[in-house]
C-alpha cells in the first residue's frame, strides 16, 4: 500500500469511528490571470495528501461503512486526444485508478449523477462546507435528491462533519517520506540563499537577487516557490511582508531575504540576512548576534515535551536583554528585563510569533493548542516527533524618537526549518549560511 493509500485508510478509520459515512475532498479549481492566461496550476493540499494527484478538475470521494466496507472513488477529467494536444497528457479515469490505487475511478461529468446514489444511506457526510461556494451548492442538491426520496425509505445523512479536522491532525505528524522530500527542499532553498548571498553587491536591485532564487529553485526540479519572495534591501527589511521590489542594494545596508522552494508539495522556509557589501558594520553586528543567539535559544527548547510557545519565549528573553544591553529599550524607562517581558515592550522591536508549522503549506495545518472537549482553551500543545516547524526570531528598528539612530532602518530574521526528533530537532535548512563568519566567507568567494 502506497503512503496515500495508507492516508485515505487512515482518513476512513476516523469516519467509521465516527459512525462512518461519505467523504468528499475537491482539488483546487483553475484561476485565470487575465484573458487566456490562468495562474499556474497548484492542487489542493488536502486533495494531494490523500491521492498524489496533480490535475485540475478532481474530486476525491471516500466511502466508510460500518461494517469496514471501504471505497476511494476518483473523479477526474476523461481522456480528450484533442485537448491533450494543447494542454497535454491527461491520466483519464482508468489510468488514475491503475496508477494512483483508487478502488473505482469515474470522470467528473458523472459526479452529478452518482453522488446522489453515495449518499443515500449513509449516516454522515464529512466535507469543509463555506470553502467552495460552488461544490457547496452541489452538495446542497445531492443532499436533497437524497431527502426526496424519504418516502421510498431512503435516508439521508444526519450530521455532517468537518473532514478538514481530522486531516489536520494527520498532516500535522510527518512520516518519513515527508520529512525526506522536506530535507531536500530544504538544502534547494539553502544553497540558493547562498546563491543570492554570492551574486548581491552595491548598486543591484532587489528583484535581481529574486531572480537567483528562481534560478537555483527551478534548476533543482522545484516546481513552485512556496511563497512570494521577500527581498529587502535597507528600510524595506523593516517591512515583514514586503515583496520583492526594484529598491537599489546601498553599499552600507543590510538585505533581508525570505524565500523559499516547494518541492512536490512540500514546503521549506528561510530566513538570512547579511550585508550588500559583505561586511557586517558594528551596529549590524551586534544586533545579528542579538538574534542568532535567540534563534539559538528557541532551538534547544524545540524538543519533544516542550510546548510549543517554549521557543518563542526563550527567544523573546534573549532579545529583549539585547534591547536592553544596546540601548534600543532605556532601562530606566522600561525597567529590567522582567519588567520588559511583562508589559512587552520589546515589541517594538519584535512583533511577530518565532514559529509556525510548515508542511505542505509554508503555514501548516494543525492546532497550535490543544483544547478540551467542552472547548476551554488549553495550554500549548506539547511537541512531538514528526512534527515540523520554523524557528525565526528578529529585531525590527524603525526611526524613533529615543532609539539611538546607529540602529535605524536595520531588519534582521533569521528563520531556519525544525524537525523534532526522539531527542531534540533536526535543523534542515542548514545549507544557508547563518554565523557572521560563514556569512562574511560565503559573500567573498
Amino acid at each position: 500500500m502506497n503512503s496515500y493509500a495508507s492516508r485515505r485508510a487512515a482518513l476512513m478509520a476516523q469516519m467509521r469511528a465516527k459512525g462512518g459515512g461519505v467523504a468528499i475532498i475537491p482539488t483546487a479549481p483553475e484561476v485565470m490571470r487575465n484573458r487566456d492566461a490562468d495562474y499556474p496550476y497548484r492542487h489542493d493540499s488536502y486533495f494531494y495528501y490523500l491521492s498524489g494527484f496533480t490535475e485540475p478538475e478532481a474530486v476525491l470521494v471516500l466511502v466508510a461503512g460500518a461494517d469496514g466496507n471501504d471505497r476511494s472513488i476518483l473523479f477526474c477529467r476523461a481522456k480528450d486526444a484533442e485537448r491533450e494536444i494543447w494542454d497535454g497528457y491527461r491520466h483519464g479515469p482508468q489510468a488514475a485508478r491503475e496508477q494512483f490505487g483508487f478502488d473505482a475511478a469515474h470522470a467528473i461529468d458523472a459526479l452529478g449523477t452518482e453522488m446522489p446514489q453515495l449518499l443515500a444511506n449513509t449516516p454522515a457526510l464529512f466535507y469543509a462546507l463555506g470553502l467552495n461556494l460552488q461544490l457547496d451548492a452541489q452538495v446542497q442538491g445531492w443532499l436533497q435528491a437524497v431527502r426526496q426520496q424519504g418516502r421510498a425509505g431512503v435516508i439521508a445523512p444526519s450530521a455532517v462533519h468537518d473532514v478538514q479536522m481530522l486531516l489536520d491532525e494527520m498532516r500535522l505528524f510527518k512520516d518519513a517520506g515527508e520529512i525526506a522530500l522536506m530535507k531536500r527542499a530544504g538544502v534547494i532553498s539553502g544553497n540558493a540563499h547562498r546563491r543570492a548571498m554570492q551574486a548581491a553587491k552595491p548598486g543591484l536591485r532587489e528583484y535581481q537577487l529574486e531572480a537567483e532564487l528562481l534560478h537555483e529553485f527551478r534548476y533543482h526540479g522545484s516546481q513552485f516557490p512556496a511563497y512570494g519572495s521577500i527581498v529587502a534591501a535597507g528600510a524595506n527589511a523593516c517591512v515583514l511582508h514586503y515583496r520583492a521590489g526594484d529598491a537599489e542594494l546601498k553599499d552600507g545596508d543590510l538585505v533581508l531575504i525570505d524565500a523559499g522552494c516547494e518541492l512536490d508539495g512540500y514546503a521549506s522556509d528561510i530566513t538570512r540576512t547579511f550585508p550588500a557589501n559583505g561586511r557586517f558594520s558594528g551596529p549590524q553586528r551586534a544586533l545579528y548576534e542579538i538574534v542568532l543567539a535567540a534563534q539559538a535559544a528557541a532551538i534547544a527548547a524545540t524538543r519533544p515535551g516542550r510546548g510549543f510557545m517554549d521557543g518563542h519565549d526563550a527567544a523573546v528573553r534573549v532579545l529583549a536583554q539585547g534591547m536592553l544591553d544596546t540601548g534600543l529599550l532605556d532601562a530606566g524607562k522600561v525597567g529590567t528585563l522582567d519588567d520588559v517581558l511583562e508589559k512587552g515592550a520589546y515589541r517594538q522591536f519584535y512583533m511577530h510569533r518565532t514559529g509556525h508549522w510548515l508542511g505542505m503549506d509554508v503555514h501548516d495545518v494543525g492546532e497550535y493548542r490543544d483544547t478540551g472537549a467542552d472547548g476551554a482553551e488549553k495550554p500549548w500543545r506539547a511537541l512531538q516527533p514528526g512534527m515540523v516547524l520554523t524557528v525565526e526570531p528578529g529585531i525590527y528598528v524603525r526611526p524613533a524618537e529615543g532609539v539611538p539612530e546607529q540602529y535605524w532602518n536595520i531588519g534582521i530574521r533569521i528563520e531556519d526549518d525544525a524537525v523534532v526528533t526522539a531527542d531534540g530537532c533536526d535543523i534542515i535548512t542548514g545549507a544557508a549560511p547563518r554565523s557572521v563568519a560563514d556569512i562574511e566567507a560565503a559573500m567573498r568567494q
